[in-house]
């Protein structure tokens, strides 16, 4: 396979940005990572297809609760998805500086400045590669402004290929 034109082609998926959150079964520990390989999966139950690196802390977080939260990114916001490409200390109730409240179902972080938000409880997983997909059932969501979303393509960013 040329390496390169698979790059390249796997580069031209539109993708959008999105801070996917989750919390820790014990305690106070919260995870916040920007993510982008996100879908919606279902009508009927409503499902939610996003794909987490498997080391990380919100792919544990996910794993050890079944549950994890979506933040939408306004198109004015780049400077939110820079900051959860890295971990992040809860500080009370703000993370990178985000103010949150906590969801009402899973008690995860639904960032206060978010145009949009929903949260999830996960009924299925792919666990291949670097990355598992988690299927996630959407079990409540909120809407706080009608906004653009971000896309990776509009700020010359990509994560694929």
């Amino acid at each position: 396979m040329d390496e390169d034109a698979k790059k390249t082609a796997l580069r031209m998926i539109p993708y959008g940005m999105f801070i996917l959150t989750a919390k820790a079964k014990q305690g106070q520990d919260i995870s916040a990572a920007t993510v982008n390989w996100i879908t919606q999966a279902s009508f009927a139950p409503p499902l939610i297809a996003v794909g987490v690196k498997a080391d990380s802390g919100a792919h544990q977080h996910i794993k050890d609760t079944g549950n994890f939260a979506i933040n939408v990114i306004g198109k004015d916001q780049i400077n939110t998805a820079f900051t959860f490409f890295k971990s992040n200390e809860r500080e009370g109730d703000s993370i990178g500086g985000e103010s949150f409240e906590e969801g009402p179902q899973t008690g995860c972080a639904l960032f206060t400045n978010s145009p949009a938000w929903w949260e999830c409880k996960v009924v299925g997983e792919v666990g291949q590669g670097d990355h598992t997909l988690f299927v996630g059932e959407v079990v409540e969501a909120g809407v706080r402004t009608e906004d653009q979303t971000i896309l990776m393509r509009d700020h010359n960013l990509n994560y694929g290929g």
